[in-house]
């Protein structure tokens, strides 16, 4: 029997769907049977993904920044597919700048987006899980939160680690009650977030530092999540797991 039986037709959502790495989670869930709601802002995108891949895989529109929005968006997946059985809070924004170049606008923007949408989603699943004795909550957090940002700006570094920390309260909160809440710290996905933001001379130096050599791939994320899903990953929670290729050590 595969551990990954057990999630057949339970529903997940995953957060940030429309980039690499939510749709690689989305995919991998989808895999194991689960039904999976595609969050993202950009709707023409998840659109496209959901008729391009599995029947599996649901479209929904969701502006996580805004709780009023957040609330009526969950309110539509509840009413239509039922309780959510695994949250992966995967939406989020990079900032590089640091502190004298972070604006308050700036800050505010990261903030909604990487803590603010993961609280608001957590807060309106958790009483359902909590009733069925039986939940998943996967923040993607980062190396950032535990490096102080190797590359990454102030408010982004700050976003991740006051999700580490709602990972923690989460975790305690929830954990007699069948729900764990865990989180993972990549470093470095081979994303647009990575090629498109950091220049070559950038890249290089960093691959440098990285004992495996290669920056990590979406899907490797993807396996994360989906065994933290499982009932064998049952007696892990309030862990931020790292998958930074020996980057950083802990």
């Amino acid at each position: 029997m595969s551990i990954f039986e057990n999630l057949s037709g339970k529903l997940a959502l995953v957060t940030g769907a429309a980039g690499p790495t939510g749709l690689a989670i989305a995919r991998v869930l989808a895999g194991h049977g689960m039904r999976v709601i595609l969050a993202d802002l950009d709707g023409d995108r998840l659109e496209r993904l959901s008729s391009e891949n599995s029947a599996q895989l649901i479209p929904m529109v969701m502006d996580v920044r805004l709780p009023d929005l957040v609330e009526q968006a969950l309110g539509k997946v509840q009413e239509q597919h039922g309780a959510v059985n695994v949250l992966v809070n995967n939406a989020g924004i990079l900032s590089n700048a640091k502190a004298a170049e972070t604006t308050p606008d700036e800050w505010r923007r990261v903030m909604a987006a990487n803590i603010d949408g993961p609280f608001y989603l957590s807060r309106l699943c958790l009483p359902a899980m909590k009733a069925a004795r039986w939940g998943r909550i996967i923040n993607m957090c980062s190396l950032a939160m535990k490096t102080g940002g190797l590359t990454a700006g102030t408010a982004y570094t700050t976003s991740k680690g006051a999700l580490g920390a709602l990972t923690f309260s989460l975790a305690r909160e929830s954990a007699s009650d069948g729900v764990t809440v865990n989180g993972i710290a990549p470093a470095y996905i081979n994303t647009p977030m990575v090629t498109q933001q950091l220049s070559q001379a950038e890249q290089a130096r960093i691959l440098a530092s990285i004992p495996v050599q290669r920056f990590c791939e979406p899907e490797e994320v993807a396996h994360l999540v989906a065994y933290l899903a499982t009932p064998m990953a049952g007696f892990i929670t309030g862990e931020i797991i790292d998958i930074n290729g020996g980057l950083h050590l802990d």
